[in-house]
C-alpha cells in the first residue's frame, strides 16, 4: 500500500463542544513522510501540533494535544476519519482552540476528505504490525485493549456501563473498507446524569442535542427537563423514545458501542502508523485508549529498530575483517572491542563482537557473576561508529577518535559471555568539520541490551 494524502485542499467550520467557540478547520495536501500536523492559525508564528502520543496532555472528555503553549482540543474524531479513510500526511489547520464538534460523529470529516479526493503518494506506507499480544488493563476501571496479530486492521468494542438503559453493547469494524458506512455516523453521547457535572466543570459549552445522544438513565419530570432546556438553550426538550432525549432515532441499536470504537481508531492513530493486527476494546475511553496507544508507540519503535538487525551467515565474507579493522583503529588489546564488520553503507555500519570469559575484566566485573560493563558497550559503539566516520574520509588512515558527549544512554539488558553484540551505528547528520554524531544501538538477537546517542570528533595524527 502507498501513503496516501488528498487531491486538493477543503475547509469546513462548526463550533467546538466544550469551549463553544466557532472554528474554522482546513485539510491541505501534504508531501509524503508528512504524518498528520495540526496549525494554529490564529497564534502568533502559527505553531504546529504533530498528531502523536507524546503531545497528549489530558484526556478529560476527549484527547487533548499540545506543543509549547498551543494547544487543540478534541482531535479524536478528525484522526478516527483520517485513519478510516487511510490518509497519512496532512496539514490541518484551524483558527481556535478545539475541533468542530458539528454532529458529533466523523461523517462530516469523511465526506470533506472524499469531495478533496484522495491521492496516493509515491511512497510506501509503514504500517506497526502486531506480533504477540500486548493487553492494557485500568485494574480500577476495569477497562482493558488488547492487541492480537492479524493480516489486516480490525476491531471489537464492548461497552458496559451498568445502565439499564443502555445495557451491554458490543460492536465490530472486520475491514477499514467498511468504516464509512458503518462506524464514521455514528455519534458521541452521554448519560443524563453526567450533563449538569459537566456544565458545572465549564465543559460542553457548545454541547447540543444536535451533536449528541443522551442517554436517560434516571426518571426526570418536567421541571427538571425545563431547568435542563434552558441550560442547554433550548426552548423545551423530552423524552420521545424511552432511554434517549432526543427528537431524532438512534442509527443502530447499538451506535453507542459503534462511536467508542469510532473514538479507539482515533486515539490509536496517535501512535503515527496504521496497525495490521486486532484490537479488543473492553469498556474504552480515551485513558486507557491513550495509555494503550504508549504502549503500541514504544512496540513499534522497537520494531522499527529490529528492522535494521542484519540476518548475517557466518561462512560469509564480512566486510571489514580484524586485520582490516586494526589498520583504521589505533586500538589493540586489551581494548580492541570491534571483531569484524558485518555491513557497510553511507550512513551506517553493523559490527560484531563476541563476548567470551576469557575477557580480562571478567576477574574483577564480577567474580562467580560475569557481566560485561556498560561502559564498555558505549566504547564498542564508538569504535564501530570510528570505522564508519574514517571509512569516510579520502584518506581513510592515520585518524583517532575522540568522545566529545553522550546523551540518552540506555542499558535494557545484562550481556553475558557467550553473546554475540551486533552493534549498529546510523549517522544522525553528515559529518562537517570532523564533528560526527551517531546513535548507537546494540542488539543481542532480536533483543536491545543498550542504546546510545555518541558526539565524537576524529582528529588526524600528527606522527
Amino acid at each position: 500500500m502507498k501513503q496516501c494524502t488528498i487531491v486538493k485542499e477543503t475547509s469546513l467550520s462548526g463550533i467546538g463542544l466544550h469551549l463553544g467557540k466557532i472554528v474554522n478547520i482546513t485539510f491541505i495536501p501534504a508531501e509524503i513522510n508528512h504524518g498528520i500536523k495540526f496549525v494554529r492559525v490564529d497564534l502568533d508564528d502559527h505553531p504546529t501540533i504533530p498528531a502523536d502520543i507524546s503531545k497528549v496532555i489530558t484526556t478529560n472528555r476527549g484527547t487533548t494535544l499540545q506543543n509549547g503553549n498551543a494547544q487543540v482540543h478534541t482531535v479524536e474524531h478528525v484522526l478516527s476519519a483520517l485513519m478510516g479513510l487511510g490518509i497519512d500526511n496532512l496539514t490541518i489547520e484551524l483558527d481556535g482552540p478545539e475541533i468542530p464538534i458539528l454532529d458529533g460523529s466523523a461523517i462530516q470529516f469523511v465526506h470533506a476528505i472524499q469531495n478533496a479526493g484522495i491521492l496516493e503518494q509515491d511512497a510506501d506506507r509503514e504500517y506497526f504490525e502486531i506480533l504477540e499480544p500486548v493487553s492494557y488493563k485500568d485494574e480500577i476501571t476495569g477497562s482493558e485493549l488488547v492487541a492480537l496479530p492479524d493480516d489486516e486492521f480490525n476491531i471489537t468494542s464492548m461497552i458496559d456501563f451498568n445502565s439499564p438503559i443502555l445495557g451491554q453493547q458490543y460492536a465490530n469494524l472486520n475491514h477499514m473498507n467498511d468504516y464509512v458506512s458503518e462506524i464514521a455516523g455514528c455519534r458521541t453521547f452521554v448519560f443524563l446524569h453526567e450533563i449538569e457535572k459537566l456544565i458545572n466543570q465549564d465543559l460542553i459549552k457548545g454541547g447540543d442535542l444536535d451533536n449528541a445522544i443522551v442517554i436517560v438513565d434516571r426518571k426526570i419530570d418536567d421541571a427538571q427537563l425545563s431547568e435542563l432546556a434552558r441550560k442547554l438553550n433550548k426552548p423545551n426538550v423530552k423524552v420521545e423514545k424511552e432511554g434517549v432525549l432526543n427528537t431524532t432515532d438512534l442509527k443502530y441499536k447499538n451506535e453507542p458501542a459503534r462511536h467508542k470504537l469510532l473514538d479507539v481508531i482515533g486515539d490509536l492513530s496517535l501512535i503515527g502508523k496504521p496497525i495490521k493486527g486486532k484490537i479488543v476494546a473492553t469498556k474504552p475511553g480515551h485513558s486507557v485508549n491513550i495509555e494503550f496507544a504508549k504502549i503500541l508507540k514504544k512496540l513499534a519503535i522497537e520494531q522499527k529498530r529490529n528492522i535494521g538487525i542484519p540476518k548475517y551467515d557466518l561462512n560469509a565474507t564480512p566486510k571489514m575483517n580484524i586485520n582490516e579493522i586494526m589498520e583504521l583503529l589505533p586500538h589493540r588489546y586489551p581494548f580492541l572491542l570491534v571483531d569484524k564488520v558485518l555491513d557497510i553503507t553511507h550512513d551506517s555500519i553493523y559490527g560484531l563482537k563476541n563476548i567470551t570469559m576469557n575477557e580480562g575484566f571478567f576477574q574483577g566485573h564480577f567474580p562467580n557473576n560475569p557481566v560485561f560493563p556498560g561502559v564498555l558497550q558505549i566504547e564498542a559503539m564508538a569504535q564501530t561508529g570510528g570505522l564508519l566516520a574514517l571509512s569516510l574520509q579520502e584518506d581513510s588512515k592515520g585518524w583517532d577518535t575522540y568522545f566529545l558527549k553522550i546523551d540518552n544512554c540506555k542499558f535494557k539488558h545484562k550481556v553475558l559471555p557467550g553473546d554475540s553484540l551486533i552493534i549498529k551505528m546510523q549517522l544522525l547528520m553528515p559529518i562537517r568539520r570532523g564533528i560526527v554524531q551517531m546513535q548507537g544501538t546494540i542488539f543481542v538477537g532480536n533483543k536491545i541490551v543498550s542504546e546510545a546517542e555518541l558526539t565524537a570528533q576524529i582528529v588526524k595524527r600528527t606522527n
